[in-house]
């Protein structure tokens, strides 16, 4: 796992890729390097798996059980790059506390890995019934790198759209397609610099663990998007490990994991910032008055375990992403932030998580919720 950050010599560069590759074989990611407006698109051909589809486990497994000119509409001052660190990971300055993962570049090449992963799975960028030719306004709340807003703009699903994303960290590259925007900005602050009613599709992917309130977050989007024709679309993970099989033991490490994650996030932590939020999306949606809401779930395996050579192949490389992440979503919620735990148990406890990780015989997964609505006419209304 990474120690001490130096992004500017890139000496610790962290990548799942090269420390977990071997869950998958031969499957190949995108290096960050090459992410940038030159990505080749996404198809939008790709099945998707569903809930209603069996996860298989293969029984042959070998999973081991061992083992710059667009950047005019935000402020990069001084306190806003001044990042802090914290047991070696670096995290953001603005708004200090109101996100507890890290923004160092460990985490980016995670995060950029992670996107090309899920767009393995899912085979497009977006859900929601866009017309290409009418939306010409589209905001990325917790852009991250930017990678979602760059692919978005390279595909030109979307030709006539200007695409800014929004994040409390500056760590978006400077060559981007000249429709992309980025801004430093707090996606819970109720006023969002722009017009009420201007929005035509508003992106939000893995705010959960960063927001004291998921549904305030649904209902500022409605204020903002266009009034018949503007949709709001959610992507988060419920991260509670689950099996079809019944192959979760009894004290299973990683789930326990999970359990002190909620706990921390929703009990210890003052104020919460509740991570178990996908299952409500769409509920949250409907109290806010959305329609048209539709919700897909997907299983993303743990591990290689699938027969299927697709699922196999992503299960392997969602899991190794997973544990190139383990630490950052650790440190803050079991220490002083939540738990209170000292460094020495954390660290005890991830090497028993990550064992569990690696054990062959639990076929487990997480679910994926994709949930996007529109918000209605006045007529409608």
């Amino acid at each position: 796992m990474p120690g001490s950050d130096d992004t500017k010599s890139g000496a610790l560069r962290f990548s799942s890729l090269e420390a977990y590759g071997w869950l998958a074989g031969s499957f190949q990611l995108v290096p960050r390097s090459k992410m940038s407006s030159s990505a080749t698109p996404v198809p939008s051909t790709t099945p998707v798996q569903t809930m209603d589809s069996p996860l298989v486990p293969d029984s042959e497994s070998t999973h081991s059980s061992e083992g710059g000119a667009h950047y005019d509409t935000r402020s990069l001052t001084a306190s806003i790059t001044d990042y802090p660190i914290h047991w070696g990971r670096r995290y953001h300055r603005y708004k200090e506390g109101a996100y507890l993962f890290p923004n160092d570049e460990n985490e980016q090449v995670r995060l950029d890995e992670q996107h090309e992963i899920l767009n393995r799975l899912h085979g497009r960028l977006f859900f929601a019934p866009l017309d290409p030719d009418s939306v010409l306004t589209v905001l990325d709340i917790g852009t991250g790198t930017g990678i979602w807003p760059i692919q978005l703009a390279d595909s030109n699903a979307l030709p006539n759209a200007t695409i800014t994303g929004v994040d409390l960290s500056a760590v978006q590259p400077d060559d981007v397609p000249s429709n992309v925007y980025f801004e430093i900005q707090d996606c819970a602050d109720e006023d969002w610099v722009r017009e009420p009613g201007s929005v035509d599709y508003c992106h939000v992917r893995f705010m959960a663990g960063s927001l004291t309130s998921y549904e305030d977050l649904i209902r500022t989007s409605r204020k903002y998007l266009r009034p018949g024709a503007g949709w709001l679309e959610c992507h988060e993970i419920h991260p509670q490990p689950v099996s079809d099989d019944n192959t979760i033991p009894e004290g299973w490490a990683m789930r326990a994991w999970e359990e002190h994650l909620d706990y921390a996030a929703t009990k210890a932590l003052k104020p919460a910032r509740p991570v178990r939020v996908a299952a409500d999306i769409k509920t949250w949606m409907e109290e806010a008055g959305y329609v048209d809401i539709h919700e897909h779930i997907s299983k993303i395996p743990l591990g290689p375990w699938p027969r299927d050579p697709r699922l196999k192949n992503i299960g392997g490389w969602w899991l190794a992403n997973w544990l190139a992440g383990l630490q950052g979503f650790t440190y803050k919620l079991f220490g002083a932030d939540g738990l209170r735990w000292s460094r020495d148990e954390i660290e005890v406890h991830l090497a028993d998580v990550r064992k569990a990780a690696l054990t062959k015989s639990v076929h487990s997964y997480q679910r994926h919720y994709v949930v996007y609505g529109r918000r209605p006419s006045k007529e409608e209304d």
